[in-house]
């Protein structure tokens, strides 16, 4: 029995067919502060349409957003 290929993606070879980003904007939107102390939210670099969610304490969280500098989305 042969293993079925997956189709290959179509992805843009040029820079002109790429949206441009500014990969020094970061942005943080809160999605809740738990009672346990940790807060969860997203992290986005570039887009805040397209983040990944972390999950820290508080304090960390704290100066994860100072090192980063980020633009909260959630105020």
């Amino acid at each position: 029995m042969q293993a079925q290929r997956r189709p290959r993606l179509s992805l843009p070879t040029s820079a002109a067919a790429l949206p441009s980003v500014d990969t020094s904007l970061r942005f943080v939107r809160v999605t809740e502060r738990r009672a346990d102390g940790l807060v969860a939210f997203e992290f986005a670099i570039g887009w805040p349409e397209l983040a990944v969610e972390l999950l820290l304490p508080a304090p960390a969280f704290d100066e994860f957003c100072a090192a980063n500098q980020v633009q909260r989305l959630d105020a």
